[in-house]
C-alpha cells in the first residue's frame, strides 16, 4: 500500500539490518522503497540494493552538502542513470543553511543535474534549505518541466509550494510534518493537491512521531501518511493508494510489473 519515496539504507545503522528492515517494511505494508544517491563513491553500494531486492530501486547523484569529492558530469550521470533499476537523478539542490560562503559551485552543480535528468528523462530529486529563491529560479531556468521531479523533504512555505506545483513538481512529506512544532507544513499538506504528494522518511533521520529520536526506516513510512490523511480528512488507506499511484506516475513505473517481479 504505502511507497517510501526517499531513503539512505546502504548508510551505517541501516544496512547492517537490512534483512530485518525488509521483513519490518512488509509487516506495515510498504511495499517498495527509492534508495538515494548522495555522492558517486558509494553509488555502487546504492545500486547493488536495487540490483538485489526487486522492491527497492536507485538513484544517482551528489548531494549539495558534500565538498571535494568527485564532481559529477552530465556525461558521468547518464551512465550512471543508464540502468533500468535506476529510476531518478540526485540528490541534488541547494543548501544555504549549512554551508556558507561562495556557493556558485553548488548552483552549477544542481545545474548539472538538471541536464542530465532532462536528457534521460528521468526525474530530479531535489532538497534546498534556506535557498528557495535560488532554487525555483535554477528550476525554471533549467526546464525542469522537462523531466519532472520531487522537492523531498518538503519544509518550504506555502507560496513556495505553489510555485513548485506551477513547475510541475512533486511534493515528499517526511516524519517533520507530524513534529509538533510544524502547523504551517500541515497547512500545505492540506493545501497540495493529492495527486501530486509523496511521503518518505528519509531514513535513517527524521522518524516520526510516535518514534521520534529512534533510528528511522521505511516501516516507519505509514505515520506520514496518517499525519496526510488526518489534515485531509480522508483515510490513510486512500494515502497510501494514491501516493504509490503518484510514485509509478513521477516514476514512469508500472504498478503491476513491480508487484509481478
Amino acid at each position: 500500500m504505502f511507497t517510501d519515496s526517499h531513503c539512505h539504507l546502504d548508510f551505517p545503522g541501516l544496512v547492517e539490518q537490512l534483512p530485518d528492515i525488509l521483513s519490518r517494511m512488509k509487516a506495515a505494508q510498504v511495499s517498495r522503497a527509492l534508495c538515494i544517491s548522495v555522492q558517486l563513491e558509494d553509488f555502487p553500494n546504492v545500486l547493488a540494493l536495487a540490483e538485489n531486492h526487486d522492491n527497492l530501486w536507485a538513484t544517482a547523484g551528489v548531494h549539495p552538502d558534500y565538498e571535494d569529492i568527485t564532481e559529477p558530469t552530465v556525461e558521468k550521470l547518464l551512465q550512471l542513470a543508464n540502468h533500468p533499476r535506476v529510476i531518478g537523478i540526485g540528490e541534488t539542490g541547494l543548501d544555504y543553511f549549512r554551508l556558507k560562503g561562495d556557493l556558485e559551485w553548488q548552483r552549477e552543480r544542481f545545474r548539472v543535474h538538471l541536464r542530465a535528468a532532462n536528457a534521460c528523462k528521468k526525474p530530479v530529486i531535489v532538497h534546498t534549505r534556506a535557498a528557495g529563491d535560488d532554487t525555483l529560479r535554477i528550476l525554471e531556468e533549467e526546464n525542469v518541466q522537462g523531466c519532472g521531479g520531487v522537492i523531498h523533504c518538503f519544509t518550504e512555505t506555502l507560496d513556495f509550494a505553489r510555485k513548485a506545483l506551477d513547475l510541475g513538481m512533486y511534493l515528499s512529506f517526511s516524519g517533520i510534518v507530524s513534529f509538533k512544532n510544524a502547523a504551517d507544513l500541515r497547512e500545505v499538506a492540506r493545501f497540495a493537491p493529492l495527486d501530486r504528494i509523496l511521503i518518505e522518511t528519509d531514513s535513517p533521520y527524521l522518524a516520526p512521531v510516535p518514534h521520534r529520536g529512534k533510528t528511522n526506516e521505511p516501516s516507519f513510512v505509514p505515520h506520514v501518511a496518517k499525519v496526510i490523511a488526518m489534515e485531509k480528512a480522508i483515510s490513510i488507506e486512500e494515502v497510501g493508494i494514491q501516493t504509490s499511484s503518484n510514485f509509478d506516475k513521477l516514476f514512469g513505473l508500472d504498478q503491476t510489473e513491480d508487484a509481478a517481479a
